[in-house]
């Protein structure tokens, strides 16, 4: 996926209510490794990640790139938001020129339930908002993926397709600053 392109990288930390979303740091590296090898938080991207396969491959400073927040609660690595630009190849867009900003991320298991996706997407929505005013956003999740709809809702995303990809049905939302 590519990047934001002319938006400054890193942003000052985004601070919310109880959330910060900054840059990922060396710190951050266990917990990226965690978020890929648990089969609950990778049970609608494709499955774990091989926890041996991650320990070879993780960066020292993991997913240090444009666009991915790493989302810290009390000090500790809770989760990350990606915004990065979905590629044209891929179903779901909104554009006729493809490459809209889409909103991911990933939670660990001990998070969820709290608000926390909810909390830290809205700042990095805001964030985006005032980098690239009037982008529309996409959020594409699997419909099976019933917790991710109910946030992409609270987010204010409006479902516009349903399609095929990955071998499941995919909900694709928008959401317009």
């Amino acid at each position: 996926m590519a990047d934001l392109g002319t938006v400054a990288w890193p942003p000052a930390p985004l601070r919310t209510e109880r959330l910060v979303l900054r840059e990922a740091e060396a710190r951050d590296r266990p917990g990226v490794i965690e978020l890929n090898a648990s089969p609950e938080v990778r049970a609608h991207l494709g499955g774990p990640q091989p926890r041996e396969e991650l320990e070879r491959q993780v960066p020292t400073v993991p997913g240090r790139r444009p666009g991915i927040f790493a989302v810290e609660l009390d000090g500790s690595l809770v989760g990350t938001v990606h915004l990065v630009r979905r590629d044209a190849e891929r179903p779901g867009h909104v554009r006729p020129e493809a490459g809209e900003v889409e909103l991911g991320y990933l939670f660990l298991p001990g998070a969820w339930g709290h608000g926390y996706a909810t909390e830290a997407c809205a700042a990095a929505l805001a964030w985006v908002a005032g980098e690239l005013p009037g982008e529309p956003v996409l959020l594409c999740t699997q419909t099976a993926n019933t917790a991710s709809v109910r946030v992409a809702g609270k987010l204010g995303f409006t479902e516009v397709a349903r399609f095929e990809e990955f071998g499941a049905e995919q909900w694709l939302g928008v959401w317009t600053p």
